[in-house]
């Protein structure tokens, strides 16, 4: 998707309209500087209130990504466009997310042990040794929780015995016996546990 047509777009069909970036941002509930990013092509409407801010500036949602009127012989073509584009950026966003996680992880885990080993072998009292030990600990379990979030979220998980691939409660991932990035859990559509390999498609 091309962020910077599409802000241009926006622009032009509020002018259009003659609402000022305030006034389009008080009818949608958010911040005039959140208008301000999408119409310099900075960031993107959150898909929360894109229906909103198509019904306010006279367009369908397949305009807006396209960041232009689509006619009626151009409709099924561009949409199926836009469908494959907004895959892709999924894809792609998913991809850095496992990246964050691995580095969370990372981080986390020598945090942890740089604490551990700090208030294993430095003259210190007593209780600044044990305040290392549980900030680290409390730390640690911090970039633990945030690393399951992103794996639970980016992606999917696929069923060995269907194939079926799905995103998992962040309960049945927290729980789930797990090898890496595969884990032992109930497949929602054939109700069979297996271990199920993370996947970036679903397709």
């Amino acid at each position: 998707m091309d962020q910077i047509k599409i802000g241009q777009f926006v622009a032009q069909r509020r002018k259009n309209i003659k609402l000022t970036q305030a006034q389009l941002a008080e009818k949608l509930g958010i911040t005039d500087k959140a208008v301000s990013k999408w119409e310099r092509g900075l960031t993107m409407p959150d898909v929360s209130i894109m229906q909103d801010l198509c019904d306010i500036l006279g367009i369908t949602v397949n305009d807006l990504i396209s960041g232009e009127i689509i006619t009626m012989e151009n409709y099924n073509q561009q949409l199926e466009n836009n469908l494959i584009e907004m895959v892709k950026e999924k894809e792609k966003a998913d991809k850095r997310l496992l990246s964050l996680e691995v580095f969370i992880g990372i981080s986390a885990t020598v945090t942890f042990l740089a604490l551990v080993f700090i208030a294993a072998f430095i003259e210190m009292e007593a209780w600044i040794r044990i305040t290392l030990i549980v900030l680290g600990f409390v730390l640690f379990m911090v970039g633990c929780l945030c690393a399951l979030r992103i794996e639970q979220v980016a992606g999917y998980y696929q069923c060995k015995r269907c194939g079926h691939k799905h995103v998992p409660t962040f309960k049945a991932v927290n729980l789930a016996a797990h090898l890496g990035r595969t884990r032992y859990m109930r497949c929602p559509n054939c109700h069979k546990k297996s271990w199920q390999k993370k996947v970036i498609n679903k397709d």
